[in-house]
């Protein structure tokens, strides 16, 4: 890198040091016990850096981590930013074989693991991974069977890094449907830009008292929310367990104002009994992503919750993630839409022809943006499909009306196509919720001889027994199409999750 290089040089490391600079002795991490000022996270990052170095890590290098969200987590990855190495978050839920695909397929050389996650990390390791070692989890030490982070601490001066912003940060492996996922290739810069557009269209602020309850492997919480809320100096509460048990007090006792879950969380917490137990007077800013809010949930948080301002989160992992905000004055006028392009990103509702569609007409979202991914590690070829007609295309059919608010109709995969006719599993799923007697439910299109695909849904009743199959639909039928109502009510006791609280659509199949 040249002096002029150098000199204007930026990175999530450099973004770090200078939050490090202006908010000194500000608390930057609470978790469990541990209590990390900015000041102290920078040095922490130093001292993992040094001892990267010396086992030999380089720039370009990749380093996993498959842990639960921890101090130790966030640590380490401004180290690695700091190294100019590359960040390989993986899903801890992945089965051992998913996880070994990742591993290998990244060419991961160090894997970081925690005593949680100890045993995966063991079962999916490679050939290639040289060594594990255990980070800290958020009321556990290190695991003692594996060398601990701290034997790689090494004290000295700052760090000089010779990374520049178009070098790759991180590969995120989406989930998707195909048989192998695909690892996007984000840069600083990219990644940086993200955190430009989510505080201004957040209103990301220093007073920011922020719960980090969503996994830390997944860039919605990774990279819409705690980068962005480390760059404005707020405080950063830091926890593994999303479920209402915990959150609940952790929002109460830490007078959290700022939280980002999914719709499926926010559910959780109105139906605990904690909810109403505890004082959420200070939480004035919600964000929420991987699906639209219900409208029957938003009205009832905006009844429960008076103070709250919603913003709605739209994206995905290849564009770092936030693509478009639904913002806060913006929730009941647009109901169920994901709202309006964020500050960096130009987004349209094309055709297959990549012509632009009609107000009010399906097509697929495109974007361009300099947030988006160079590509798919080592896949040429989908990496080509993805940016074909130099727009990236993010397979969400969406409609648009004149003002460039977004509303998804569906995944392209979800779309249900019964008897000729195309249905939008997330229409049916907004009427349903508007039973009383509906705590969560999750709509799916099954094969069928004669419709090609029915219309089925899988409900998660707010008390067992109190609902029939014959009630849901005679509700439905009220609301919705003939051809949209359900041929098929299926009732449980949970819908299956990602660690992201996203629901696993391709998994209901199994309980019908």
């Amino acid at each position: 890198m040249n002096n002029v290089m150098q000199a204007r040089s930026q990175s999530l490391s450099t973004m770090f040091r200078r939050s490090a600079e202006r908010h000194g002795a500000r608390v930057a991490v609470i978790c469990g016990d541990t209590v990390l000022s900015y000041i102290d996270l920078d040095d922490l990052a130093d001292k993992l850096v040094r001892g990267l170095l010396g086992q030999g890590i380089a720039k370009g290098d990749r380093i996993a981590v498959l842990a639960r969200n921890s101090h130790g987590f966030v640590a380490l990855r401004i180290a690695v930013a700091r190294l100019g190495a590359v960040l390989v978050p993986v899903n801890f839920m992945l089965a051992a074989d998913e996880a070994r695909y990742i591993l290998d397929h990244s060419g991961a050389r160090l894997l970081f693991v925690d005593t949680s996650t100890i045993d995966l990390g063991h079962a999916a390791r490679p050939s290639g991974v040289e060594q594990i070692y255990g980070l800290p989890s958020e009321h556990r030490l290190a695991p003692d069977t594996i060398p601990s982070w701290e034997t790689l601490f090494v004290d000295g001066g700052p760090v000089e890094e010779q990374v520049a912003s178009t070098d790759l940060l991180q590969i995120i492996y989406t989930s998707g449907t195909e048989s192998r996922p695909k690892g996007a290739m984000l840069t600083h810069d990219a990644v940086l830009w993200q955190y430009q557009s989510c505080i201004v269209g957040c209103e990301w602020h220093r007073d920011a008292v922020v719960l980090h309850a969503l996994p830390l492997f997944h860039c919605a919480q990774l990279d819409a929310i705690f980068g962005p809320a480390i760059q404005v100096g707020a405080v950063n509460v830091i926890t593994a367990t999303p479920s209402p048990e915990n959150l609940i007090p952790l929002l109460a006792t830490n007078r959290i104002n700022s939280f980002f879950a999914p719709p499926t969380v926010w559910i959780s917490l109105l139906r605990s009994p904690l909810f109403d137990q505890h004082d959420l007077s200070h939480l004035r800013q919600g964000y929420y992503g991987a699906s639209i809010m219900p409208v029957e949930i938003l009205r009832e948080l905006r009844s429960r919750l008076p103070q709250l301002r919603l913003w709605n989160l739209y994206g995905q992992t290849e564009i770092a993630p936030v693509a478009t905000i639904l913002l806060p004055d913006e929730q009941e006028t647009h109901a169920g839409s994901a709202g309006r392009a964020v500050l960096h990103v130009s987004s349209r509702v094309v055709d297959e022809a990549m012509n632009d569609v009609a107000v009010g007409k399906i097509g697929e979202i495109v974007h361009r943006s300099p947030q988006l991914m160079q590509g798919y590690w080592k896949d040429a070829e989908r990496t080509a499909a993805a940016f074909e007609g130099g727009w990236f295309h993010s397979g969400d059919l969406a409609t648009i009306d004149g003002e460039g608010y977004l509303t998804i109709v569906d995944r392209m995969k979800d779309m249900i196509k019964t008897g000729g006719e195309n249905v939008s599993s997330r229409e049916v799923e907004e009427a349903i919720y508007m039973h009383s007697g509906v705590a969560e439910v999750a709509v799916i299109g099954l094969p069928d001889d004669r419709w090609i695909e029915i219309v089925a849904a899988v409900i998660v009743p707010r008390a067992h027994g109190a609902l029939d199959g014959a009630e849901v639909i005679a509700h439905c039928r009220e609301r919705l199409s003939s051809f949209k109502v359900p041929k098929r009510i299926v009732f449980v006791d949970a819908l299956p999750k990602n660690a992201s609280g996203k629901i696993l659509k391709r998994d209901l199949r199994s309980l019908i």
